[in-house]
């Protein structure tokens, strides 16, 4: 478990207060948007040594990187606020917001790998991430071994010379596996190469991979910190050193940015990050339990359960669980799992989750990724449980699950 700095404060307050000063904003209680492109300097000397930091000035830099404000796409006041407190809420010393979780994702990749490079990553990984490493980091030699990442041998024997890089995705997509991120990342270091851990899932609330010394961590911003359903973003966050050379280079040269309104929603959104995470939590422990006992569901994927095979893990690394989960039907076919979800009436069918709202969608893995047989494709279906009432939500699914 987490051990909590007596001297910081609670991550509610954080959320609520952190990297704010109303006292800037003739008491604004909400920040204001800094909705615009450009920011003047009174001379050109100012503007000729903005980024020319002492190291006295790093603490209170705009954007971790520069003096003062210049160009959104290198620093923003509305975003360095969201930056800021995601860090803290992190355990990190620095943030970095893009347009999109993918942005995110794709910004930390290319920070951490080079021409000829290798990476390993686990093989349930975000279907997005899985085919930039596979397919697109072909056309700069790049290359990617997939392994199961239940046990951090998997890592430790996959290993190259040319390793730069071991990714995570704890739990991972679907069948929500585990990876044992302390392990992993001691075995990079001694590897010298850098860790990555995708942390959408569990959200700062209840996981935080820098703790179990994890370099970098990446959200996808849209779903939990979000919460709304009305953004797009992504943020990644680590150590300055290594956070101040990515904003510089794969943020500012490629250019995923985040819009200064999107951020001040994100801003938002991370006020009420406590209390919704509870409420999904709850939502979603009691519908996978009541449907593990469901005639319709072979299975349940979702950490804490009474048959949990990575409890130990989920005691090591988790402070709770979140509002996704998925389920396997008896009727493991594309048709039952299409039938399942067209009869669900709170359940929306969509592809994103972290929204206030309920949803259905099913998803098929090849088989030969979770051990089974190659060729063969498993049909899964991933809900994702919102903030409506518990009883509406399980009357819901017990009608979509039942035989006429």
């Amino acid at each position: 478990m987490f051990d909590r700095d007596q001297d910081r404060p609670h991550f509610e307050t954080l959320c609520a207060h952190f990297a704010e000063d109303p006292s800037k904003f003739h008491g604004a209680v909400i920040p204001p948007i800094f909705q615009n492109s450009l920011f003047t300097f009174p001379t050109y000397e100012e503007r000729a040594t903005n980024y020319q930091l002492d190291p006295t000035e790093v603490e209170e830099a705009a954007g971790g990187i520069s003096r003062f404000y210049d160009y959104t796409r290198v620093t923003n006041p509305t975003t360095d606020i969201v930056e800021r407190k995601i860090a803290a809420l992190e355990g990190a010393e620095m943030a970095r917001c893009f347009a999109s979780g993918m942005g995110a994702i794709s910004a930390a990749i290319f920070s951490c790998v080079r021409a000829g490079a290798h990476v390993i990553a686990p093989q349930t990984v975000y279907g997005p991430t899985r085919q930039l490493l596979q397919d697109y980091l072909k056309r700069f030699q790049v290359s990617v071994t997939f392994v199961d990442g239940a046990d951090s041998a998997d890592y430790e024997s996959a290993l190259r010379p040319e390793t730069t890089l071991l990714y995570l995705e704890s739990p991972s997509t679907v069948v929500m596996r585990q990876q044992d991120l302390e392990a992993v990342a001691q075995i990079a270091k001694r590897q010298g190469a850098a860790t990555i851990c995708d942390n959408s899932w569990a959200s700062p609330y209840f996981q935080n991979p820098i703790h179990f010394g994890v370099d970098l961590v990446v959200h996808s911003a849209t779903k939990y910190l979000g919460g709304h359903s009305d953004i797009v973003a992504g943020v990644v966050v680590g150590s300055r050193e290594r956070m101040q050379r990515l904003a510089m280079e794969e943020c500012c040269l490629l250019g995923a940015t985040l819009d200064p309104f999107a951020a001040w929603l994100l801003l938002r959104g991370i006020r009420t990050l406590p209390v919704r995470m509870e409420r999904h939590q709850q939502n979603a422990k009691a519908i996978a339990l009541w449907l593990r006992e469901h005639p319709a569901i072979a299975e349940v994927y979702y950490p804490g359960l009474p048959d949990d095979p990575q409890a130990s893990l989920t005691a090591k690394q988790l402070r709770g669980t979140s509002g996704l989960l998925s389920v396997r039907l008896k009727r493991p076919t594309r048709e039952a799992a299409a039938r399942f979800v067209n009869r669900l009436r709170y359940f929306q069918i969509g592809c994103s989750w972290g929204g206030f709202e309920s949803l259905a969608l099913p998803m098929a893995l090849p088989a030969e990724r979770l051990g089974g047989t190659p060729g063969e494709t498993l049909w899964f279906v991933r809900l994702h449980i919102g903030q409506e009432h518990l009883e509406d939500l399980q009357k819901d699914l017990d009608q979509a699950l039942r035989e006429d």
